[in-house]
């Protein structure tokens, strides 16, 4: 499986990069831009229009009719990378719902509850979320509420010391379950210093330091109108909507002019294989991931690496849960993915086992991996992998929750919706020589790097064979700094 967030749930995932526009700076915004059809054909996914209003803001409509929901997708270009101290993003967009346009927390949990609504916010690695699930009958309150939470949020002092305290509680509880963590202190070995290596959550240290003023300064900075979409699916007149639209965020203006990340810049090269040995000292079991770096969100090769990734631990019946799991015993689950942002990505495979089998899980993890190249993929595998992606991927866009995620995705990530239309003849036309390309092009085989979470009094010597080795205690602030 390919690790992409595609769908409407920012708040998992999320892995996320992208390149900003320059911000238009432009007040008392009254009509909007010509607006575009996009016409996806009979794919799966619906018609849907995209257009700006005048002050730069993305909109996607998608009429859905068959049930009366409606559900809205607003994100903002503001993610970890972002981050101007550690984990900024991400309080910034859980602290929206603190209070917005003189409504309290309990004003807007009372106001949702009572509809049988839902809003949540939250941040990803390159993108910050805002997503709402309600009846069509209730747009004209739930629709103003989303405004006012994006655009005009109080950030209330005594409620935003409350989420800084359980965001501190939630790091310490995170970091009871390796397998809930490891993905962060592979991104900080894989990026050190880059960006991408920026965890979302933050750290202790900084989430203890963050004070309101710099909330309200990061919000200021990026919520802009010109840095921002909405994607809203359902049950809605798309004429009507323009109206509420412009009503609702066409007075909304930019406040400054927003700089260019350049996150495809001074990414770090891996000249050597490096061990990052985070020690648990209480573990009974080793939790590792192996791999390197990856693709790129937009990269043309995506969908056929989705099918090779399949066969080597993308379902149940891969060869790494084949080996390490069905045939070995040594593990409930071994995987493989890309995890996939704008300007670049990481492979990883991951697994964990018990201590004392920790170099034998290793070691089946790599030799299963060599097959890749040693042995390479034959029809029958390829044609059952292909058959699999094609049986996933239609469930992926059914709802219109997920649908308002395609939408957003598509905002951030630079990528269109041929990556939906071409679906199928991509996968239909994989053939073995095009995927001993992939596998030479893509899967890291020099230089791996390898993260092992564990008791480093038992796990300490295997470490050492594998490369050069940083050890950190989990207890440590930060995921390997």
């Amino acid at each position: 499986m390919i690790f992409a967030n595609l769908t409407s749930a920012p708040f998992t995932k999320l892995a996320k990069a992208f390149t900003l526009g320059a911000a238009i700076t432009l007040a008392g915004c009254a009509t909007t831009q010509p607006s575009a059809v996009v016409d996806t054909g009979s794919f799966v996914v619906p018609d849907y229009e995209t257009y700006q209003l005048q002050n730069g803001l993305t909109v996607y409509l998608m009429p859905q009719r068959e049930v009366p929901l409606i559900t809205v997708n607003a994100v903002v270009r503001a993610g970890a990378v972002k981050d101007t101290t550690s984990g900024v993003a991400a309080m910034t967009a859980q602290a929206l719902l603190l209070g917005a346009n003189g409504k309290s927390k309990t004003d807007i949990e009372q106001t949702v509850d009572f509809l049988g609504a839902s809003i949540n916010a939250d941040a990803g690695k390159e993108g910050s979320y805002i997503v709402s699930d309600f009846m069509a009958k209730d747009l004209n309150v739930m629709l103003p509420l989303v405004r006012d939470v994006m655009v005009k949020p109080d950030f209330s002092a005594d409620e935003f010391e409350k989420l800084r305290q359980r965001q501190i509680a939630g790091l310490s509880q995170a970091k009871e379950s390796p397998r809930r963590v490891i993905s962060r202190y592979f991104d900080k070995l894989i990026f050190a210093d880059h960006l991408y290596g920026n965890a979302v959550s933050g750290n202790s240290d900084a989430l203890q330091s963050l004070t309101i003023s710099q909330l309200r300064a990061f919000h200021q900075s990026y919520y802009q109108p010109s840095n921002s979409a909405i994607s809203i699916v359902g049950d809605f007149d798309v004429a009507a909507m323009k109206t509420k639209l412009q009503g609702l965020f066409g007075e909304w203006e930019n406040t400054e002019q927003l700089q260019d990340a350049a996150l495809d810049r001074g990414l770090p090269k891996l000249a050597a294989s490096q061990v990052l040995l985070v020690n648990k000292g209480d573990a009974i079991e080793t939790t590792f991931m192996i791999g390197g770096k990856g693709i790129a969100r937009s990269n043309p090769d995506y969908v056929g690496l989705q099918v090779i990734n399949t066969i080597l631990g993308g379902r149940f019946t891969s060869w790494l849960n084949d080996e390490l799991r069905v045939n070995a015993g040594l593990t409930y689950g071994a995987r493989s993915g890309f995890r996939a942002y704008s300007q670049a990505g990481v492979f990883q495979i991951s697994t964990f086992t018990k201590s004392e089998t920790t170099k034998e899980a290793m070691d089946l993890a790599l030799k299963t991996y060599a097959r890749l190249w040693e042995q390479g993929v034959d029809e029958q595998t390829l044609a059952s992998a292909k058959a699999y992606v094609k049986g996933q991927f239609p469930p992926k866009f059914e709802t219109s929750a997920q649908l308002a995620g395609l939408l957003a995705d598509m905002y951030l990530y630079g990528f269109d919706d041929q990556f939906i239309n071409n679906f199928q003849a991509q996968v239909d036309g994989l053939t073995i020589a095009e995927s001993q390309r992939l596998i030479a092009d893509y899967f890291p085989q020099d230089n791996l790097q390898y993260v092992l979470i564990g008791n480093a009094v038992k796990i300490g010597d295997i470490a050492k064979q594998y490369g050069q080795v940083k050890q950190v205690d989990i207890k440590d602030v930060g995921f390997g700094h």
